[in-house]
């Protein structure tokens, strides 16, 4: 399939009540409104697939653009392309989860996290967090960088209250991540969870919820799931 055809189908798939709902998440046009299980349909014909991804994610629409996110090819994206498109992912769908899942599933996606974190702008720096921890959740802890783990969890626990809005969502899902994928920070995890308590996000007036990470991590623990890694963070 080429790009203008998936586009073409993308408007097909179109549903006016999806769009409006992902409008007051934070889409904006140009974009149809699909819904990720049509998505779906079209990534069953087209697979992994490095140029079409990209062709996609250039169009600026906003399903291509998710979709460009679960096509991508983890060994074929370069750091240089995923800093593009991290600059382009103008709201939350597309940073925190299109383009986290990917760069999280490279072989330079903990760099590439570190990097974000430290941005200015609240795409970039929830994207890092985003990333890092899809990383905990699909790397083994012996490809993990367990101190550096350690210090960010410090760092969530520092500066989360004062943080950017969506940074402050993506930190406080770090912890979680941590708690539940990184089987010897589980109870650091659980020690800044406690003490960073609820974390307030304006969520645009959604039905969307902060969940609360001591009791998230407690459910885990509870269902024997901690360590218990990913095969993909795409989902």
């Amino acid at each position: 399939m080429t790009s203008k055809e998936i586009l073409k189908e993308l408007e097909g798939y179109g549903n006016e009540g999806t769009k409006s709902v992902l409008i007051k998440h934070g889409a904006k046009e140009p974009f149809f409104g699909v819904k990720v299980q049509d998505l779906k349909k079209i990534l069953k014909k087209t697979k992994k697939n490095h140029q079409l991804s990209l062709e996609l994610y250039a169009t600026g629409n906003s399903d291509a653009m998710y979709l460009a996110g679960l096509m991508a090819d983890e060994k074929q994206i370069t750091e240089e392309q995923l800093d593009e498109w991290v600059e382009q992912a103008y709201w939350y769908y597309l940073s925190e989860y299109a383009v986290a899942w990917v760069a999280a599933e490279t072989p330079y996606g903990f760099e590439l996290g570190l990097k974000w974190i430290e941005s200015d702008k609240e795409n970039i720096a929830s994207a890092g967090w985003a990333t890092l921890a899809y990383y905990s959740s699909v790397n083994t802890d012996e490809n993990i960088d367990i101190k550096a783990y350690t210090q960010l969890l410090n760092t969530v626990k520092n500066n989360i209250h004062s943080a950017l809005n969506r940074v402050r969502y993506t930190m406080n899902g770090f912890v979680i991540a941590v708690g539940t994928y990184i089987q010897s920070l589980t109870e650091a995890s659980k020690e800044v969870a406690e003490a960073i308590g609820k974390v307030n996000v304006d969520v645009g007036g959604t039905a969307c919820k902060v969940p609360l990470a001591t009791v998230y991590i407690d459910k885990i623990i509870a269902k024997d799931k901690v360590g218990k890694k990913r095969k993909t963070a795409r989902c």
